[in-house]
């Protein structure tokens, strides 16, 4: 089993092989998987990272491995307009769940009270598969949840 040890990010290295993941994968730092060409992989990684599309990973030797995000079951919601887009954003946001964000849709894990919440706010469902690239969150990078680069004091 080959170790991959480093994230290259999206580096210009060149890919001998591509590694094809599910966000939930994506998301931890240990785990073991199969290349695309059939290898045993040992990822260990720095927790706290979500691996994204194209990103290049490379084994203790050096081989470089490219991260593709894997199809898996998702639902896309469209809104007609800015504004019920945004609105829909607010209250799925309200619930903490994980979102992908584009222009004027959404998209999260099946879950019928979602399904139910985004319908009822409006927007039309596409239920299939699609690669699921989340939004990282607020605080996503940062040493604690105040830690922040601004010019404003805080009075205690």
């Amino acid at each position: 089993m080959l170790r991959i040890t480093q994230n290259l990010g999206q580096s210009e290295q060149q890919a001998e092989d591509r590694l094809i993941l599910p966000f939930d994968l994506r998301q931890k730092g240990r785990f073991r998987a199969t290349s695309e060409q059939g290898l045993e992989l040992g990822l260990f990684l720095d927790r706290g990272q979500v691996l994204a599309e194209g990103d290049k990973l490379q084994t203790e030797y050096g081989r470089v491995f490219e991260v593709i995000a894997q199809d898996e079951p998702a639902v896309t919601a469209y809104a007609s307009s800015w504004p019920e887009f945004a609105r829909a954003c607010y209250h799925l946001g309200n619930r903490h769940v994980t979102l992908q964000l584009g222009d004027c849709w959404l998209r999260f894990p099946p879950d019928h009270v979602l399904e139910h919440l985004a319908e009822h706010l409006g927007l039309r469902l596409e239920r299939g598969q699609a690669p699921f690239h989340p939004e990282s969150g607020a605080y996503h990078g940062h040493g604690s949840s105040h830690d922040h680069d601004h010019d404003h004091h805080h009075d205690h």
